[in-house]
């Protein structure tokens, strides 16, 4: 694959970031990558793990010069961040963000974003238990979904390079209204995540099951809860706050759903139960069929590459 820009800057080095600067370097997709975190120690590790080729101290250091910048930091600083880089960006570069939701970002962001610099927000539906840089692999948007929310203002020829760069990362690319976008997150990504930090919070204060008990003998539906709700809390605290609304509004139903449930346990009813688990067990096989998980006990996640 040829390189499809010149300089690359990597605003904030965690999972996203170092797996899309491995991704990079092993395609041949950018010319440098620069890189930026606010901690001087994931600044070393990332120059240690060779994803990026300098790092700078400051984020408006980092963008100058860059045709292409990612915002790969929590949703609740891209709006400060924005602010900051805004007067740095080149004339020409493109900026997007690899965000969980889009109303909330483009909100914080595009008022920074100067003329003539293509602001095209973003989101890669690809993501581990894990953070950090040490956490990113080349192979993490294979297959994957990468969601963007053009605005009307967007150029046809920036979306295509940018699109480009994503599929040769490995990922599947599709455009999308942030409305949509947010209401649709919500329910794949953003109320599980909620039900499953809630479950584990369940566990943590039933105080007639020790701890010890708790995980000794966890099978596999709390442990897989409990690998989601490992997931960085910082994220997550910003995405909840973010994207309250459809949150909110999937809760709603998830809480109707479940009185459904109870009543038919109560009752005894299990035609209801039977029936109502296997229509959902029919999602899943859907979700295997498309190539978006597998049966293997890894998930599929085993970091090759």
């Amino acid at each position: 694959m040829s390189r499809l820009y010149d300089r690359v800057a990597l605003i904030g080095l965690g999972l996203i970031a170092s797996s899309m600067g491995h991704a990079m370097k092993r395609e041949g997709l950018a010319g440098e990558i620069v890189g930026h975190a606010r901690s001087a120690e994931t600044r070393g590790v990332s120059l240690e793990l060779g994803f990026v080729d300098r790092v700078c101290d400051t984020a408006a250091e980092a963008v100058a010069g860059a045709d292409l910048v990612v915002l790969a930091t929590p949703v609740g600083v891209m709006e400060a961040v924005a602010a900051e880089i805004g007067p740095h960006l080149a004339q020409g570069a493109t900026l997007t963000d690899a965000g969980s939701v889009k109303q909330a970002v483009i909100a914080a962001v595009a008022p920074h974003v100067p003329e003539g610099v293509h602001f095209i927000p973003g989101h890669p539906l690809a993501g581990t238990e894990h953070s950090g840089p040490r956490a990113g692999f080349a192979n993490l948007f294979v297959n994957r979904w990468w969601l963007f929310t053009p605005l009307p203002e967007t150029d046809p020829a920036a979306l295509s390079r940018l699109e480009s760069l994503c599929k040769a990362m490995g990922a599947n690319v599709e455009r999308m209204d942030p409305a949509h976008h947010d209401l649709v997150l919500a329910v794949v990504s953003h109320t599980p995540h909620l039900i499953a930090y809630t479950m584990v919070g369940v566990a943590d204060h039933l105080r007639r099951v020790s701890q010890s008990e708790v995980i000794k003998y966890s099978a596999s539906g709390f442990r897989d809860f409990t690998r989601i709700a490992a997931s960085d809390p910082v994220m997550w605290r910003d995405v909840f706050l973010t994207n309250k609304e459809a949150t909110l509004d999937i809760l709603g139903r998830f809480t109707e759903e479940l009185f459904v449930l109870q009543r038919a346990i109560r009752m005894g009813d299990g035609e209801a139960l039977h029936d109502y688990f296997t229509r959902t067990r029919a999602i899943r096989r859907g979700i295997i069929e498309a190539g978006q998980d597998t049966d293997a006990p890894d998930f599929g996640r085993s970091k090759i590459g």
